[in-house]
């Protein structure tokens, strides 16, 4: 008998983990070149910045009522219907894009991926013991870096047919392959407990009474100080890379003035330290050391990107240097974050309060489009020194973190301030 994928993995996890490939190798692909490809049909830095922006305040909106979505539809249809919706039309769209036009109407549609966001981690958290969710978000960190082991194909597709042909190309498999994700995950997956029992509630409760119920999620929120702070860590880290995957590329063509053809082998590098990262010092990082393990990969983060600015130098060896930093903070850092905001969270309310999250992370990065755009006009090197801010400060909010949960965990009848 064949041993299962995932042998540690149980259900739903399983069967998200095995099919998300599917979705990361084709997003890695476009993904370098999206910016580029804006800017070859005609786009400036500020339409670009503004189409960055549209797409994240529809995000708003649909963070808005994707708890609602999540628990009234059931997980699983929350997410096919809107994956469907928000990546399978978007990628056909942005496929026979020709102006502005066509990429502020994608960017509209696209902006409703925040329902899905919410089924997804609801699927693959809710029946997962939490001493496993650290190694299922680990797992998922590795899935996504061996699909930036792809990101050379689309390079080659660059070269080969052009940036507007071969980024056609690139589209146009990304909706083959995404809209195959979504269904085999369909056919492999169950309704969670939590998601059936929220389900019926959600029916015998009008609109007007959820929406109320996720106002009070808000004040929860702002009450519960610890909860709010690895929140407020995790708001930035979600900001920076907003601002990098928009401008970092076009710093890089634009700024430093390299050949486009090579951006692609940059997300490679990155793939194979993550894994070497993964393979040769995530083993020897305890448990217990999380929290440090986090700071020490925004430390790193923060200066790969500062060593751009500083010193902005076309070296392939220096930007290769950058990358494998940056590489090794987001690997010891991004799974102990996704793990520690989900730990954090009650299964009960996991749709309302991650919703009522995704809210607030869309509020402070939905002007990270504008704001850069704005920025890189001023200067190219700006957007990525608002990158490096970023880090410093989550690696103060987390020190903060790490002494208040120190503090009521050696005095339990403290409460939260």
């Amino acid at each position: 008998m064949a041993k299962p994928l995932f042998p540690r993995l149980q259900g739903n996890s399983r069967g998200c983990l095995t099919f998300e490939p599917f979705f990361l190798i084709p997003y890695s692909m476009f993904s370098t070149y999206a910016t580029l490809y804006m800017y070859e049909l005609g786009l400036t830095e500020l339409n670009i910045g503004w189409i960055t922006t549209i797409g994240l305040i529809v995000q708003v909106f649909s963070s808005l009522i994707s708890g609602y979505l999540t628990d009234r539809l059931g997980r699983k249809r929350a997410i096919l219907y809107f994956d469907l919706l928000s990546w399978s039309l978007a990628t056909l769209l942005w496929a026979a894009s020709q102006n502005l036009w066509f990429f502020a109407a994608a960017a509209v549609i696209n902006g409703f991926q925040r329902v899905p966001h919410i089924a997804f981690y609801c699927l693959i958290v809710e029946d997962t013991r939490p001493s496993d969710r650290t190694y299922v978000f680990t797992l998922l960190q590795i899935i996504g870096v061996i699909g930036g082991l792809f990101a050379p194909l689309g390079g080659l597709l660059v070269h080969q047919y052009g940036m507007i042909q071969g980024m056609r190309i690139m589209y146009v498999l990304a909706f083959l392959f995404m809209t195959f994700q979504f269904v085999g995950r369909q056919l492999t997956t169950r309704e969670t407990e939590a998601g059936i029992r929220k389900r019926q509630e959600t029916r015998e409760l009008g609109l007007r009474e959820i929406m109320v119920e996720y106002g009070g999620a808000f004040r929860e929120l702002w009450v519960e100080r610890n909860l709010l702070l690895i929140f407020g860590v995790y708001i930035l880290f979600n900001f920076q890379a907003t601002l990098k995957s928009t401008y970092l590329s076009l710093y890089l063509a634009d700024y430093l003035h390299m050949d486009s053809g090579i951006l692609s082998l940059f997300p490679a590098v990155s793939s194979i330290i993550m894994l070497l990262t993964l393979w040769l010092l995530m083993p020897k990082i305890p448990d217990q050391s999380a929290n440090r393990s986090m700071m020490a990969g925004f430390g790193l983060s923060a200066l790969s990107n500062a060593m751009l600015v500083l010193y902005p130098s076309s070296s392939l060896l220096w930007i290769g240097l950058s990358t494998i930093l940056a590489a090794v903070g987001l690997m010891i850092s991004s799974p102990y974050l996704e793990a520690a905001v989900q730990n954090a969270i009650d299964d009960d309310k996991r749709a309302k309060v991650f919703s009522t999250l995704s809210v607030l992370i869309l509020l402070f990065t939905a002007p990270a489009g504008i704001i850069g755009g704005w920025a890189y006009k001023l200067d190219p090197r700006i957007p990525l020194w608002l990158v490096t801010a970023a880090f410093v400060l989550s690696y103060a909010l987390l020190h903060l973190y790490r002494r208040r949960t120190a503090q009521n965990h050696n005095s339990p009848q403290q409460l939260s301030q």
